[in-house]
C-alpha cells in the first residue's frame, strides 16, 4: 500500500530541496521525522509537514501501522516560477527568478 502527500507551489528552489529529500528516502517515518526535526534547513520544515500529512493520510484512510511505515519515494519537481526586473545601468536590466517546488512524500509498508 503506497500513500501520499503533495506540497505544492512550495516556495524554495528544487535544488535546495533535494538536498534534504536525500537524507530521508528510503528511511522508516519515525527515524525520517527525527532527521527533519534536528535539521535546521527551511526544506527540513515544509518536508517534516509533508510527512506528517502523508502518515495521517495512511493512518486515517487506510489504516495503517505507522511502526511499519516507511518513506518509499521522495520527489522533487519544479513549478512555475516567479521571475522580476532588477534595474541596471544604461537602461539594462537583469531576470531576478524566484523558483518553486513541488514536493511529493510516498509511504508505504513494503
Amino acid at each position: 500500500m503506497q500513500v501520499v502527500a503533495k506540497l505544492k507551489y512550495a516556495r524554495i528552489s528544487p535544488q535546495k530541496c533535494r538536498l534534504v529529500a536525500d537524507q530521508i528516502r528510503g528511511q522508516s517515518v519515525s527515524s525520517a521525522l527525527k532527521i527533519l526535526a534536528f535539521s535546521r534547513k527551511k526544506a527540513a520544515r515544509m518536508m517534516h509537514k509533508v510527512l506528517e500529512s502523508a502518515i495521517a493520510n495512511a493512518e486515517h484512510n487506510h489504516g495503517a501501522d505507522i511502526d511499519e511505515l516507511k518513506v518509499s519515494n521522495v520527489q522533487i519537481d519544479g513549478a512555475p516560477f516567479f521571475t522580476r526586473y532588477h534595474a541596471r545601468a544604461k537602461g539594462r536590466g537583469d531576470r531576478i527568478v524566484k523558483r518553486n517546488s513541488h514536493i511529493t512524500v510516498r509511504v508505504g509498508d513494503e
